[in-house]
């Protein structure tokens, strides 16, 4: 197993699938908090169709993946005041648009595939850039998005009482958040990186008891995840991406379930 994490083969996809499982995970305890998971699902459709399309006209990743997060960010910026249902309506247009380009470019249906399923063990040093280059300041921005998201979160009225600046960090945050799931979504696949957005957190939240706390377990269930699904579809010659969600809902449920146990034994 060690031997495979190490070949060479290997190495690029192994670093981008890791930064992935660092930042995504982080990404779901912010929307978490938030009570916009479901935005994380709109918004990785939304980029995988300007992605396609982008891919389509033969445009390169970072311009496409640049495009569809500024596009995703102005249709989460219109449908906010649906909430999820704005959330919804945005993953059904960038389903319909992702399967139409997919069936009528020359690319046929077969990047499309790549876009949902995940090609990881395809991807080149043009994806792991992408992904770095959004990964870096997201990780550095952290601390500073903490107490202000959370504080907006929990005491809304705060920023417009105080007539705070809040569009610089609830931009930023909306901005990186969207080429995360562009960039991700094009090596890991558009379920596996939702998987990576949403399962974490939701099995931390309940026994972690500081914010800080969170965002560590989240990591750790991230990563933990990714390196045994990347093992088992390499030895076990799997698609990446259904392996990468199965194991994540198995570590989930095991850590939703330790405690309950635990609370019923106090």
């Amino acid at each position: 197993m060690i031997d495979l994490l190490l070949d060479p083969l290997f190495r690029i996809p192994l670093l981008i699938g890791l930064c992935a499982s660092i930042v995504l995970p982080l990404l779901g305890a912010f929307l978490h908090a938030r009570e916009e998971w479901l935005a994380a699902l709109g918004v990785a459709h939304v980029t995988a169709a300007a992605q396609l399309a982008g891919a389509a006209l033969g445009w390169p990743l970072l311009a496409s993946g640049a495009l569809g997060a500024i596009i995703a960010v102005a249709a989460k910026q219109l449908s906010a005041q649906q909430g999820n249902l704005g959330y919804a309506l945005m993953m059904l247009a960038g389903w319909s648009v992702l399967y139409l380009v997919a069936a009528n470019s020359a690319l046929g249906e077969s990047l499309g595939h790549a876009l949902s399923d995940g090609q990881i063990f395809l991807v080149g040093k043009e994806q792991f850039i992408a992904i770095l280059v959004v990964s870096l300041p997201f990780l550095a921005c952290i601390p500073w998005w903490s107490r202000r998201l959370l504080r907006a979160r929990f005491f809304s009225g705060y920023e417009q009482a105080n007539q705070l600046p809040a569009w610089r960090w609830h931009g930023s945050f909306d901005l990186l958040a969207a080429l995360l799931l562009a960039f991700s979504t094009a090596s890991l696949g558009l379920m596996a990186s939702f998987a990576l957005v949403v399962l974490p957190a939701w099995a931390v939240f309940g026994w972690c008891k500081s914010w800080q706390q969170s965002l560590v377990a989240c990591v750790i269930i991230g990563v933990v995840s990714y390196l045994i699904a990347f093992i088992v579809a390499l030895t076990e010659d799997q698609p990446f991406a259904p392996v990468q969600v199965a194991v994540l809902l198995i570590l989930a449920v095991l850590s939703r379930l330790s405690r309950i146990i635990i609370h019923h034994r106090s």
